[in-house]
């Protein structure tokens, strides 16, 4: 893998029409957004987020982009996915490293920022401003959660958690933290839980 290349991923809003779901991972994976600089798009997670999303009719996913699912290459062969009534982003919105090559979590510090806060909560108010009833914000991952709890100036929102859709992520969300469990049941699983989401 090539170095993190640490960019600030902006949101990836429907073009047009309602917005009535909000999707926020963590923060850009090294492989996908990092690379892509789209939010899941290449990120090995990203596949059962847009897989679901396609499912819901809330994406277009161009039918090249499967197979090889790379960040890298879809930012070299401008391969992009179209959302339609959903918002994707990212609780912190660069991929956080400490040596230029791996992943970290990010911090409290780093998400609870002021700066990081205001535009948790812009974002929000643009695909509030665009929902005709209550926006729905499904949080991937506890982090991720964490930090919709602390944003005073959003407006208001239905909030509902799901593991990150990560392997690490759903094992540990899993019984047991998944010990006998195969980890394509759990992706399985997951996907039906963000499509009932959706609905």
């Amino acid at each position: 893998m090539g170095r993190i290349r640490e960019i600030e991923v902006p949101p990836l809003f429907s073009e047009l029409g309602i917005i009535r779901v909000a999707i926020f991972g963590e923060a850009p994976g090294p492989r996908g957004a990092d690379q892509s600089g789209i939010p899941f798009w290449g990120d090995r997670a990203g596949q059962l987020v847009y897989r679901a999303l396609e499912a819901a009719g809330l994406a277009e996913v161009p039918k090249e982009a499967w197979d090889p699912w790379d960040g890298e290459r879809f930012r070299e062969t401008g391969l992009r996915p179209v959302l339609k009534g959903a918002l994707l982003g990212n609780a912190f919105p660069r991929c956080p490293t400490r040596d230029g090559h791996t992943f970290k979590a990010p911090t409290d510090a780093e998400l609870k920022h002021p700066t990081n806060l205001a535009r948790l909560a812009k974002e929000l108010g643009l695909a509030a401003s665009r929902c005709p009833g209550r926006l729905q914000v499904i949080a991937l991952g506890r982090r991720a959660e964490w930090v919709f709890g602390r944003l005073p100036d959003a407006p208001p929102f239905d909030l509902h958690l799901l593991p990150h859709p990560s392997a690490q992520g759903l094992l540990q969300a899993a019984p047991h933290k998944g010990k006998g469990l195969k980890l394509q049941d759990l992706q399985i699983e997951w996907e039906a839980r963000l499509n009932a989401l959706l609905r």
